[in-house]
């Protein structure tokens, strides 16, 4: 049942010509599925609704997918901030539809080489026509399946974005499987509390499953596990295996940073730098962690208020904000060493 997860910045009416609503929080999820012979196909569209005025949904609609789509109304602000948001996310592939108010006028040359200037050269421009679209989709979807496959093999990653308690069921978690596999039973570590839990039940797409994988949207029905161990950007994976002798066989895939020795890679339309003292936040897998600037010499580091965990491997982007810059987007950092 592979699933190509989409980030939107546009309007309900064109996402909900390509699939059909399912979820409303501060991002808004759409949903299609289709048969390819014996296996569904799933696109699930990722709408951060409060964008522009908070920016946290934008980030953790863009910290779980593979594509993007861009609905254009205006070149403003606004729309710099969104390219540097996909540009610094790495991601390189999307469509953007041109759908500018009654009576004005958006030049496509011009829209083209701002994507490009961002380093976006392989999005496309596309009709506003949703079954246009969803077959666009499908088609990357199917480029992207091995990638999803690769990933699925690597150490298990669940990001969390909600839990709660349910009456004659227990603690429910529900996130996105950005690596690995989870399968019904398995005993699950919880970061950065420590805690733990296991799976007494899977969902993927209200459809009850004995494993999900890379890219499922999954609901997890927990058995002895507390919700005081759980928080918005909490990460479930398997828990490290020892030897007999006391060697690690099988680590979580997870590093704890308090502090991170990085590089900041700017993007092209952002003019602030950054300097000591200066507040920032770091988004990654639903985590939007807060930092100070400590030392800005020949790297960057970057003290965090709580812990900050990072995937060892198939590590995606890490974005860099300050919600006080126009744009607020920095760029994008790269970890030198863990402390």
């Amino acid at each position: 049942m592979p699933v190509l997860n989409i980030a939107m910045i546009g309007s309900d009416a064109l996402a909900s010509e390509i699939a059909k609503s399912t979820e409303t929080r501060d991002v808004q999820t759409y949903v299609h599925k289709e048969m390819n012979g014996d296996e569904q196909n799933i696109l699930s569209i990722i709408r951060p609704v409060k964008y522009p005025d908070k920016l946290r949904p934008l980030l953790s609609a863009l910290s779980v997918a593979e594509i993007g789509l861009i609905e254009i109304e205006a070149l403003d602000r606004y729309f710099g901030e969104i390219l540097i948001a996909f540009a610094s996310s790495g991601i390189s592939k999307g469509q953007y539809v041109i759908n500018p108010p009654n009576g004005e006028w958006i030049d496509p040359e011009q829209v083209k080489m701002m994507f490009e200037q961002v380093g976006l050269n392989q999005w496309r421009e596309s009709d506003r026509d949703g079954i246009i679209l969803r077959e666009e989709f499908y088609s990357m979807l199917d480029d992207i399946k091995p990638q999803l496959i690769e990933l699925s093999q690597q150490p298990l990653a669940i990001t969390v974005d909600q839990y709660f308690q349910v009456k004659g069921i227990g603690l429910v978690a529900i996130g996105y499987v950005q690596s690995g596999k989870v399968s019904v039973h398995d005993r699950l570590s919880v970061f950065p509390s420590g805690g733990s839990a296991e799976v007494k039940s899977l969902q993927v797409m209200d459809m009850d499953v004995n494993q999900s994988f890379s890219g499922d949207r999954v609901g997890l029905a927990l058995r002895n596990g507390n919700a005081s161990d759980f928080s918005n950007g909490s990460i479930l994976t398997h828990p490290e295996v020892l030897s007999k002798s006391g060697e690690v066989e099988q680590p979580t895939g997870l590093e704890k940073h308090m502090v991170s020795t990085t590089e900041i890679h700017y993007s092209p339309f952002q003019k602030k730098r950054i300097n000591v003292d200066d507040v920032v936040h770091a988004s990654l897998d639903l985590q939007f962690v807060v930092g100070r600037v400590t030392n800005t010499s020949e790297t960057c580091e970057i003290e965090w208020e709580n812990p900050f965990m990072v995937r060892t491997s198939e590590l995606k982007h890490i974005l860099l904000t300050q919600l006080d810059s126009i744009p607020r987007i920095l760029g994008e950092i790269k970890l030198i060493r863990k402390k």
